[in-house]
């Protein structure tokens, strides 16, 4: 793999590359988790085991369910934890009440 001399670059040029390297650091790191995964699924199994089994199947990951939605766009919903969401934050300064946005 040739190295470019990034001392003779442009900024523009140096944007561009590290755009670039971004890109394969997110590639590469995707490529690795499914590696991982797949390696402790063959172990677990190997083993008589479900990965689900050995780490619960709670925590990160896990949606909730959607509680609220935008009347105008049923496609944007909040499952009422977090922060607010825009359209929810405009409507209910503009004086509508949550409870107008329940499913």
């Amino acid at each position: 793999m040739a190295i470019p001399n990034i001392d003779k670059l442009t900024l523009k040029e140096l944007i561009e590359l590290e755009a670039k390297v971004q890109k394969a650091i997110s590639s590469a790191r995707d490529r690795e988790r499914a590696e991982v995964k797949q390696a402790l699924a063959q172990l677990a199994e190997k083993r008589g085991f479900s990965v689900s089994e050995l780490f619960g199947g709670r925590g990160r990951g896990k949606s909730s369910a959607a509680k609220y939605a935008n009347p105008d766009n049923k496609a944007e919903t909040w499952t009422g934890r977090g922060r607010k969401p825009n359209w929810l934050v405009a409507k209910l300064n503009k004086g509508a009440k949550l409870t107008d946005f329940a499913i």
